[in-house]
């Protein structure tokens, strides 16, 4: 790899690329792939019959099922399919914050350009919306290697700067991606719990799968300082000076609701959502995403 791309650790790839990436729910694709599609096809797994109509390929025709009816069925079987995968990566100046060692965006970075490769490798599109109002940049999503490298070479000049812009990439997201796809959000998710629902229920409305990594340490929870501190505003606001001993009650009460809030928007517009603190892994992250998405055995 490129000095540029060391966020791909090859390391990680390997341990990851048994696992293959998939979409909880059919996608629309333009070339034959290894995701369901909504549409009825010829591969090997049988889907349902269907009553035979003036026009059907009779080599289709369920023999067996006409000498027990006395009636023409059809045999139809899932499609296999590429999906579309569009990373939106939260670039707000609150993705500078870190726990002494990476930032947020730095991790945010890893999970995106892996996620990345890691599709593009089992031949699916990938695209790439990075959300700051500072800095602002959209891919549409393609399938090939030169464009996997367009999309790793933004991931590593993006910077994180400014307000957020989130909610706008998102609904943006929504309407711009023509057909269903895999939108998945790396963010700290510092938007009014409002905008965050209607954006979501606008991804789930345009039929898109959606996944969220959320980037939240314990110390933005639990608020443990024991001596007055000026606490800064990552995303451009004046600085503020508090005496946690009289604030920590209230800051508390506050997140534990945002995060109950979250908790319901998440869950009422069907998030795939993965709360991470950046002790984590990423490798570890992906992991267990990747094996929770693996379909079931029947």
């Amino acid at each position: 790899m490129s000095q540029i791309h060391e966020f791909i650790e090859p390391r990680v790839i390997a341990r990851l690329k048994a696992l293959p990436f998939h979409s909880r729910m059919p996608m629309l694709g333009s070339v034959t792939g290894m995701h369901r599609s909504p549409h009825r096809g010829s591969s090997l797994e049988f889907a349902e019959y269907r009553k035979y109509v003036p026009g059907d390929d009779t080599r289709r025709l369920d023999w067996r099922a006409y000498g027990r009816s006395d009636r023409y069925y059809i045999k139809e079987f899932e499609a296999d399919t590429n999906l579309r995968l569009c990373l939106v990566v939260d670039t707000s100046g609150s993705m500078n914050f870190s726990n002494g060692g990476q930032t947020k965006l730095e991790f945010a970075r890893r999970l995106a350009g892996t996620l990345a490769y890691l599709a593009a490798q089992q031949g699916d599109a990938i695209g790439l919306y990075c959300a700051g109002k500072q800095f602002d940049k959209q891919i549409s999503p393609k399938r090939n290697a030169a464009h996997l490298r367009v999309v790793l070479d933004e991931l590593a000049i993006m910077e994180a700067k400014g307000e957020t812009g989130l909610s706008q990439a998102l609904h943006e997201a929504a309407e711009r991606i023509r057909q269903r796809a895999l939108v998945v959000v790396i963010s700290d998710l510092f938007v009014e719990t409002k905008e965050l629902s209607d954006c979501f229920q606008h991804l789930r409305f345009r039929k898109h799968d959606a996944v969220v990594f959320h980037l939240l340490e314990q110390s933005e929870i639990g608020f443990e300082f024991d001596r007055p501190m000026r606490f800064n505003d990552l995303e451009g606001g004046a600085p503020v000076l508090a005496d946690p001993s009289i604030v920590a009650g209230e800051y508390r009460k506050a997140v534990q609701q945002y995060l109950t809030d979250l908790k319901s928007i998440m869950r009422d517009a069907a998030v795939d959502y993965q709360r991470l603190s950046l002790d984590q892994h990423y490798g570890d992250v992906l992991a267990k995403f990747l094996l929770e998405r693996a379909p079931k055995r029947k």
